[in-house]
């Protein structure tokens, strides 16, 4: 089992930027991928952006390219999301999620508030 750990959320200005980060414990030996998935109010849950384990590559949503990096340290066993330009539209509760590479996300942290006002 991996578990899952996000910080960093928080209420910024349109405009600005934020840092989240997930901390990843238990068999990170077996992750594959890492990545966040975020859900607003009344919508459904939609995947941001994940970063490869070893090799670094990266994939992202259109709506965040340009505007969110996702970062790791493989020694830490952490992965960031570097948030800049936020739009109202960010506002969302931001899930870390990881993946052995079975094709879907098996582990899900408990997810990070943000919210961006106008």
């Amino acid at each position: 089992q991996v578990q899952l750990a996000e910080s960093g959320g928080g209420l910024v200005q349109a405009g600005g930027s934020l840092r989240l980060s997930c901390a990843a414990s238990g068999r990170t030996s077996g992750i594959y991928a890492m990545g966040w998935f975020r859900q607003a109010p009344g919508k459904e849950r939609e995947f941001v952006g994940a970063i490869n384990w070893s090799a670094g590559i990266t994939d992202y949503t259109d709506s965040v390219k340009g505007r969110f990096t996702i970062s790791r340290d493989n020694a830490r066993n952490m992965v960031y999301l570097e948030m800049s330009t936020l739009k109202p539209e960010d506002t969302a509760v931001y899930y870390c999620v990881a993946t052995s590479g079975n094709g879907k996300y098996d582990y899900w942290g408990q997810g990070t508030q943000v919210v961006v006002s106008s």
